[in-house]
């Protein structure tokens, strides 16, 4: 019997049939014009100068960014390529980087005057041209403006919009209001602390932890009577921009309430980049896209800090922990590490009551201050009343962090990108008692 053996010989490799799909579904949300990427690649022509460059940042998996362990937990929002697309890539550039047909180009992604929200139904900026120096290196500043708002609106949908990317390191708005809804979780805390007792700030207006101020690297581990009087768990921003973050696009049913007459608190954080030589200036912006009505289901964002850690001089794997107990049944849907220069990897796991064994949801291998992503879940994680979320950081302060500003002192948190942080926040929505 004549075994025929099928053999497919593959047609080369365009940009049109086989890259641009790629590059629609995975770079294209950055790489387009006027948006945060250096070049666009919504075309051949954009895209064709840059090729080899591509070829060795896909090989190197430097893009996308996306640095979740991909054996633990299901994201929504994973632009990392598959094998198959990686080695479409190379092979395209390996044979020339052709164009191929414009009949064969699939139909491009559109995004809206830079919106990644699309069309927003409200703007509202920080209210003046604020002017940064190009001798500050940081700066931290808060700007209380007017919502405007005759009556209250549901928000599903929120973007910050840096007026000047080059020195907007990052940015959050959040909603000022009388009776404004309080995070129900509690989370570990040295007894008898309260952050203001233990920071200073210096001339530049940046505020930092005191050095002989108390050392709590494992805040999980603390049961005493106290545990509510610091701030390290509280209601979060209405949204975000940091390095890679997306927009918040809230999940079908699921809104937040900005009410009438409420005010939006900007936070920005200004970064001059070393060697800067003139001095700018920013108007950060937040665009709002309003639900139709009411959420089944009001969205919440719990931000759980642990500020009274150290990293000891030359610590190349210092672990830092924080917990929150969730009060009520909720269900997680996204999960955002932050830490500055000196982060290294972030877990993200739950104890549910009785369970024992925690479930990781999130772990982070190689940590990247330059991409600090939301992970979306792909599914919502059902956590019942009792709950730990248990969040566990590493920080090389080592020499052999490339990035570590000074291995030869003890860091401790402050507002400076060359200290630290160490913060974890989360989506979630409160549900009815499961039986």
């Amino acid at each position: 019997m004549l075994l025929l053996l099928a053999v497919r010989v593959s047609a080369e490799v365009t940009y049109s049939r086989d890259v641009a799909p790629i590059l629609y579904r995975h770079c294209t949300g950055c790489h387009h014009p006027n948006d945060i990427a250096p070049m666009s690649l919504m075309d051949y022509r954009a895209a064709r100068p840059w090729a080899k460059a591509i070829r060795e940042a896909v090989l190197q998996k430097k893009m996308p960014p996306w640095f979740a362990d991909p054996s633990v937990g299901h994201f929504a929002n994973d632009l990392s390529l598959s094998e198959a697309e990686r080695r479409t890539i190379v092979e395209w550039v390996d044979e020339g980087a052709k164009a191929g047909l414009e009949s064969d180009l699939p139909v491009a992604p559109v995004y809206v005057d830079g919106w990644h929200i699309g069309k927003p139904d409200v703007v509202i900026d920080i209210g003046q041209d604020h002017v940064v120096q190009s001798s500050t290196r940081d700066e931290y500043v808060y700007f209380t403006v007017p919502t405007g708002f005759t009556e209250g609106h549901w928000v599903k949908a929120v973007e910050l919009r840096p007026g000047n990317r080059k020195v907007v390191h990052h940015a959050h708005a959040g909603v000022v209001a009388e009776g404004a809804p309080k995070a129900k979780a509690t989370a570990a805390a040295p007894k008898g602390l309260t952050f203001a007792d233990y920071i200073m700030k210096t001339s530049d207006g940046l505020r930092h932890m005191k050095a002989d101020s108390p050392v709590v690297n494992d805040a999980c581990a603390y049961t005493g009577p106290d545990i509510d009087r610091l701030h390290i768990a509280g209601e979060g921003s209405l949204g975000s921009y940091l390095p890679g973050m997306p927009p918040d696009r809230y999940r079908d049913g699921m809104a937040k309430w900005i009410p009438a007459g409420a005010q939006l608190r900007f936070q920005i954080h200004y970064h001059a980049p070393e060697g800067s030589a003139a001095t700018t200036t920013d108007r950060t912006s937040v665009g709002l896209i309003f639900a139709d009505g009411p959420p089944a289901k009001p969205l919440r964002r719990m931000d759980i800090d642990n500020d009274f850690f150290a990293l000891p001089a030359g610590s190349a794997d210092q672990e830092v922990r924080q917990c929150a107990t969730f009060p009520t049944d909720s269900l997680l849907l996204s999960l955002t590490p932050h830490m500055h220069y000196r982060g290294k990897d972030a877990r993200f796991e739950v104890v549910r009551p009785g369970a024992g064994a925690p479930e990781a949801l999130l772990v982070v291998p190689r940590y990247d201050f330059n991409w600090q992503l939301k992970y979306e879940l792909k599914e919502p994680v059902f956590v019942p009343k009792g709950s730990r979320l248990v969040i566990t950081f590493h920080y090389d302060n080592s020499v052999n962090n490339n990035a570590n500003p000074d291995a030869a002192k003890t860091v401790r948190w402050g507002e400076p990108s060359e200290e630290e942080m160490m913060s974890g926040w989360v989506d979630y929505v409160e549900v009815a008692p499961r039986f």
